[in-house]
């Protein structure tokens, strides 16, 4: 299955559910897995983005439902990059060096 990352900002009414419910965290992954994706991992972040997820996603069109999906509830901003392993990428050079 692909990989992606989807890197997300909340806005204040999402910090203020998670402050009064953190486990609403472990609830979106469950809602997010239901939507066919696999969370292979979370992370929490101090800076510009405030959770890392790695999402693995049948195909590009599940992936953009979920993140449309998360969106549109006005709670968080995300960006979603599909991500390639390292030797994956050697692996595809390789097969391509003339």
């Amino acid at each position: 299955m692909p990989t992606y990352v989807m890197l997300s900002t909340v806005g204040p009414d999402g910090w203020s559910t998670i402050r009064e419910n953190p486990d609403r965290i472990h609830a979106v992954r469950r809602e997010v897995e239901e939507m066919g994706l696999k969370v292979v991992a979370q992370y929490a972040l101090m800076g510009q983005y405030d959770f890392l997820n790695i999402i693995e996603a049948p195909d590009e069109t599940t992936m953009a439902h979920a993140a449309v999906t998360l969106a549109a509830r006005g709670t968080m901003r995300t960006t979603t990059l599909q991500a390639l392993s390292v030797d994956d990428l050697v692996d595809t050079l390789h097969a391509n060096l003339d």
